[in-house]
Parts: structure tokens; sequence; C-alpha cells
């Protein structure tokens, strides 16, 4: 298998890139324009980034699709010799072909749902490149494993349900090897992608959590590839995400891809508060976008449910008509009226639950005994699963018990189907049913009441023929916990937990006038087939390339190691000067100026000791020995707890509180910027920030001789975010007729007087600025000749 981007993996491999392209592509303009000066990298271990010289346009773009599993159905041929493959109609990965460009060319890259020889191997991936533009993951037995029954399934899946490890047998304790295991199986899908990838004009579309580390690997090798990721189960609370033991490592990883997608804003607020309380980020919400600044890059946050395949269900549905099931069932239940469940046999969808409050209805509504019938169809869990076998008792004995108290001969109230069941036969289920009920109690989109309105569409009554007119009439009763739960105004919304209401609902569902039936079909209707899964992906890639409009025009830097790797992007004229031309003008100049900040870069910003150290008050000594040399600290911090720090240094200038006050050296007086010694206000200030500290936990006031600060970095984040920007409101208010001017920073909110803040140093020769990052925080040098 040829990659169309290089020809030697290997060169790859090692950081090498080959100058590649068509002659007509070399002539055009470069995306980046390079800016003269002296660059160095911010890394040692830095990832290279690649360029282009063409445009990118949709015309030549593809798209390559990464998830799990393939969309394609596999069996061994009947002599045994080779395989027959054959699309998944099934799958949702398939069908958001439709909502992409007909011109852009789609490669999905996963594993198969077969085991496949090694010898095999080869054969079969030159085939499904060929035949289907499919590339396939071989991942060892020993992988397989750990990474998708492991992480996946015993640790992933059941935390993002909301279950916690509380014991071994509920949930799994965290397993090293198996993250091990998820990270190497991750590796091994973005090797495939790199095989194929075109990472100048290609879009790559990463789906669910199987892959969610995979960003990280990608964009190590390309810092401007346009990326996005779909998660397509619900994303928890930061109370149960932060369970999780390598929380950060998947956070971070995610972080590398441009636009990340979710259902529901539920998930995607669950997200963003992960992320600004273990990573420190917060996000903007900007003409209807959410967007989360990290290092210069802005990573899209995307809000969009999938939808169905409209032609996909007239298919079964015409299907379902010529192979009789629709009319052997209209005879089957006659007379009844049904209600259906759909859902897969796994702890998380609630079944028993519908089965209790089947029953709890029939006792309470006698009316439906002989009448009303719930068909339950449980298809087989994809994975083992937890705790199959106790579900699969729970639910049979429910059964039992309901059938032999209510059932009659001729009448059965609960049907239990569990099997798997075809899609043309699911949609003669959705043709008779009166009622679909959903109580899954935690559930990432679940697609079945978009099936069943769709069908019931196109069949009314006991009608076979899709196109006979009639009205059309859908009822759902849907558990609030579900993702398609918002996007069904017109559904009956339950908590399945209490039984009781679930039971009430079912009840109001079938019993509903008529006409209400049909104006909620009409409402959901209209939805469903507006926003169907060619919508979504539409969606999708029109925001990705909106999120990914400035890639080729700012610099970008790959820096860290492991997960703690990021792309730092820059402006396209930033000039990172380095190390030997700095100390080549430091040596050529005769008069230097120096400034230095004091928490974040003389002592760690969250150091419990603040006052500096011997080795820091040894180097300090050592500049301000030079003749040549005015050495500043800059501080907000107070005058006095920076002479007593700072004693040793006696030629060491300070300006404390931001500058309000000044000293050049130690045996000069302090000077003050203003002349107003008028701070009435303060009494007027700092009740006001009382209030508020009594009110926020972690929360403190520090008062200083020029100005008032409240803090709140020990505070709830998002809490004492909120009593911030009540405060500012607050004060702005008390305030407006002091000569005062109240600000908010990072974790602060000041009151100080206005018109001061900034100390001018003024020289008569050129002024030369060296900016930067030192390894405890910022810098910033001046000097002059």
């Amino acid at each position: 298998m040829i990659s169309r981007s290089y020809t030697n993996l290997l060169d790859l491999a090692s950081g090498n890139f080959p100058t590649m392209g068509r002659e007509r592509d070399r002539r055009r303009m470069p995306r980046v324009m390079t800016v003269p000066g002296s660059i160095c990298e911010l890394d040692d271990d830095q990832a290279h980034s690649v360029s282009s010289e063409n445009p990118s346009s949709l015309a030549g773009d593809r798209m390559i699709v990464v998830a799990n599993l393939l969309p394609l159905k596999a069996k061994r041929r009947p002599d045994n010799k080779g395989w027959s493959f054959n699309w998944n109609e099934d799958s949702l990965i398939l069908r958001l072909k439709d909502g992409l460009p007909e011109d852009m060319e789609v490669i999905f890259v996963g594993s198969l749902c077969v085991v496949i020889d090694p010898i095999e191997q080869d054969d079969v991936s030159n085939y499904l490149l060929e035949k289907f533009r499919c590339v396939p993951a071989f991942l060892p037995p020993n992988i397989v494993e750990k990474y998708y029954e492991g992480f996946c399934k015993r640790h992933l899946w059941p935390l993002f349900h909301y279950m916690l490890p509380f014991s071994p047998d509920h949930g799994g304790r965290f397993d090293r090897s198996m993250w091990e295991a998820y990270v190497s199986a991750n590796k091994l899908f973005s090797q495939k992608v790199v095989e194929v990838l075109n990472p100048e004009d290609d879009f790559v579309w990463i789906h669910d959590y199987h892959l969610m580390v995979l960003p990280t690997f990608l964009r190590r090798r390309f810092n401007r590839l346009r990326m996005g990721f779909f998660l397509h189960s619900p994303f928890p609370s930061s109370e149960i995400y932060r369970t999780l033991p390598v929380r950060e490592e998947i956070l971070k990883a995610l972080l590398c891809a441009d636009i990340i997608g979710f259902h529901t804003f539920d998930y995607a607020r669950h997200f963003l508060s992960c992320c600004s309380r273990m990573l420190g980020l917060e996000y903007q919400s900007k003409r209807g976008y959410i967007g989360l600044e990290y290092y210069g890059r802005t990573v899209g946050i995307k809000i969009m449910p999938v939808g169905i395949h409209m032609g996909h269900i007239e298919n079964m549905k015409k299907l379902a008509a010529k192979e009789l099931k629709l009319k052997e069932l209209n005879q089957q239940f006659e007379g009844k009226t049904v209600l259906l469940g759909v859902d897969d046999l796994d702890v998380f969808k609630g079944i028993n639950l519908k089965l209790l409050a089947m029953e709890h209805m029939l006792k309470q509504h006698p009316k439906w005994e002989r009448q009303a019938v719930l068909v339950q169809i449980a298809s087989p869990t994809r994975g083992k699963g937890i705790d199959l076998k106790e579900i699969q008792a729970e639910i049979l004995e429910s059964c039992k018990r309901i059938n032999k108290q209510f059932g009659k001969p001729g009448y059965e109230p609960v049907v239990y189907i569990d099997r798997e069941i075809s899609s043309s036969e699911r949609m003669a289920y959705y043709s008779i049913a009166e009622c679909v009920v959903v109580t899954a109690v935690r559930d990432g989109m679940n697609l079945i009441p978009y099936e069943y309105i769709a069908c019931r569409q196109g069949m009314s009554g006991s009608e076979v023929d899709s196109d006979v007119d009639g009205p059309k009439k859908s009822m759902l009763v849907v558990s609030e916990f579900i993702g398609c739960s918002p996007s069904l105004s017109g559904a009956i919304r339950v908590n399945p937990w209490n039984v009781e209401a679930t039971a009430e609902a079912m009840n109001e569902a079938i019993s509903m006038a008529e006409p209400e039936k049909q104006l909620r079909h009409e409402k959901h209707y209209r939805y469903v087939s507006t926003h169907d899964v060619g919508y979504w992906a539409r969606s999708f890639l029109q925001d990705m390339e909106r999120t990914c409009i400035d890639h080729f025009r700012k610099r970008t830097y790959g820096i860290g190691l492991g997960f703690g790797f990021r792309v730092v992007s820059l402006d396209p004229n930033f000039r990172k000067l380095s190390i030997d031309d700095i100390e080549s003008a430091y040596i050529k100049s005769k008069s230097r100026a120096i400034f230095l900040d004091y928490d974040g870069t003389m002592m760690p910003q969250n150091s419990i000791i603040k006052s500096p150290s011997a080795e820091v008050i040894s180097i300090l000594n050592r500049i301000c020995a030079d003749q040549n040399n005015a050495v500043f600290i800059v501080s907000g911090r107070g005058r006095d707890s920076l002479d007593k720090w700072f004693s040793p240094c006696r030629k060491l200038g300070l300006a404390a509180e931001h500058g309000y006050f000044l000293r050049w050296s130690q045996d000069k007086d302090w000077e003050t910027c203003s002349q107003n010694s008028d701070f009435g206000w303060m009494h007027l200030a700092e009740p006001v920030m009382q209030s508020y500290t009594d009110s926020t936990d972690g929360s403190c006031i520090e008062k200083k001789e020029s100005a008032i600060v409240w803090q709140y970095r020990d505070a709830d984040p998002g809490f004492g975010f909120s009593q911030a920007k009540e405060m500012l409101d607050h004060l702005e208010s008390v305030l407006a007729n002091e000569p005062v001017a109240v600000k908010s920073g990072q974790f602060i909110v000041e009151v100080k007087p206005q018109a001061w803040g900034q100390q001018r140093f003024s020289c008569r020769k050129n002024l030369h600025v060296f900016g930067g990052e030192s390894k405890n925080g910022r810098f910033c040098a001046l000097h002059w000749r």
C-alpha cells in the first residue's frame, strides 16, 4: 500500500520529509510566508510541521474516517479459501458520506470484526483498499483483548455511563496494562492513517471513545493537520470523570484535535468543566460558536446530535413488506395495542425498569388487560459487557411473573425476543407499534425513536403500502437520560427510575386522542427528516473547515513529551530570539535595564514559601554587580515584603504594587507615583469584598497600601469566577464616584487608584526588547546601547 504523501515510510518515521508534488503545485504561492530572523525550536523533541504549496479546496480534499470498526461485514467463503466482504448498511460511519461533497473521496480506517490470519493480511488489505477504499488495522490478539474488552468496555464505557468502579465486580479496578494496550492500539491506528494520509489536503475525522488518544499521535507528526473528533457516547460530569487515573492524558490528547463534537450540550458542558477544573482552561462563545484556547490554538466544540439515513429506512420498509413479516405481525397482534422496546442487552438500557412499569400500568389500569402488549426486543450486546447473566435472569424472571399474573388464553402481556433481528424485521415491528418506550438509564444518543418516527411516516395502521395516504401518528415515551431526548419535544419524557411515573406515561401515550398523536408525530418527523445523518456530517465538516481556516497562516511548534505534547500556534511574524542572540546583544550593550517579575518567574506561582531562595538572591547579586546593569523586580506585592525579602541585594531596584512605589536601590528612598493620599474609598470597597469572601470558600482579601485585591485562586473555579463577575459589577456601582479603577485579572478582582500602574523608563538610544519564557515563568529583558 503506497502512501500519497510519502514514498519511504522510513523517512517519515525518522522525521525526514521529502519534497513531493506535481509540477503545477510547486508553482503556486506558499501557504506560510517565511519571516527573516533567527528561529530556534521550543523543544528538542520537536514534531515536524508539514507545509503545503497549494491552497486547500474541497475539490482536492479527502476525508479519512477513523473508527474502531470498518463499516464492513466479513465472512469466510464456502470453500474456506479467502474472505468475502460487503458494506454494513446499518453502519452510521458508512452513511455519513451522504453529507460530504460528491467529489470528496472518503477513506475508512478501522479494524475488522473477524480475525484475519497474518498470511492473508496483505491480500485483504490490498483488496479492501481497492474495492472499498478501506484500510484495515490488524491488532495483535494480546492487544485486542486488553484494548477493547479491557480498557474500552471495562473502564471507559462504564465510567462514561456513570458507573464508578466501587468494587472489582462493578466497573473493575484500573489496570495499567489495559491502558498501555489502549495506547498501543491507538498508535497502530495512527500508523494506518499515516499510510494513506496527505497531511496538506486531507481531513481526518476520528470517532468515539475507542480512539481518544489517537489525535496525539497524528498531531505529533503533522502540526497543521485538519483533524476532528466526535464522541458517540455520553461524557460524564467532572465529579465522575476525575476518578479516571489517566484523566489528564485523555483530555490533553483530545485537545490535539481541531474540533471535538458531542451529541448534546450536557456532554459538551461536562467536557468543558473537566478542562476548566483539571487543566485550568476556559472557553469562550462567539457568534454561536464555542472555542477553547489551548496554547494559541482554538479548539472548536461542536454540539450536533447525529441523525438517521432516511433512504435506508425507506428501503428496509419496502423489504419488510416484501418479506411478508408485516402481514404476519398484523395477524399476530390483531386487536391489540402494542408498546415496543428495542434495546441492546446491557446494564444501562433499563429493560427491567420498563417491565416493572408495564406491570404497574396493568395493575393501575385494568382496562389494558387483554389489550396492551409490550414487545421487548433485546439484541445481544457487542462486547462481553458487565453483569449480563444477572441482567438476563432478572428480565426473564420479570417476564415470567407478569405473564403469569396477567396472562390469559390467547393473551400474553409481555413478548420477549432475545435474539438478533434484521433491520427489515425491526421496521415491521415499528409499523405495528402504537408507542415506542425507551427507558435507558444512560445512553449516548439512541436512534431507535428516530427510526420509529421515520417508519411510521410511511405506514398507516395495518397498511403495507408505504404510499397509502392517511393520518400518520407515533408516540414516544423516552428517558430523559438519552441523547435524543432534547430533540424530541413532543415525546413524553420520564425518569426511568420512577417506575410509577413511567407507567403513567405509557398509559397516557396509548390513551391520547388521535389528533394530538398526529400533531406530535408531524413535529417529530419534520425534525428527523431534516436533521438526518447527512446534515450532521455536512455541519461537522463545515465547522471543521471554519476552525482550521488559520492553520497555514500561523507558525506552529510542537512541544512536550508523551501526552504532555501540544502544538503552540503563534502569529506568522513571531520571532523567538535564540540564546546566542540574547547573549551577543547583552555583551555588546553598555547600559542595560533588566525587569524581572516575581511570582511565576523568581518564584513558582503556587509556592507555599513566598520568600526567594538563597540561589535566587545569589544570582540577582551577580547581575547587580555588573556596573552596566540596572535590575528591577516588578511585582504586585507590597513594599514591606519586597524590602524584607531582598534586603541582601543592595543594588537591586524594586517596583512594588505594580509600580505605585518605586525604589532604585536600597540606599534610596521609596518614591510614589501619585500625590493623592486619599484612600477613603477602601472603607467602601472592603465591606463588599468581605461579604463575597464570607460566601466563597477558598477566597481571601489582600489589602495593600495603594490597592485592595480579592483573590479566589483556591476557590471552586466555576463558583469563584461567577462570584468575581458579580463582585466586579457590585464594586463598579458602589465606587462609581470614586477616583479608582476596578479590574479583574487571573483569579483576582482589584481596586486601585486611577491613572497609575505603569512606570516610564526613558533613554536616549534605541531600546531593544527581548521577551520569552523562563523555566519557572515569564521574563522580559530590555537594554539600550
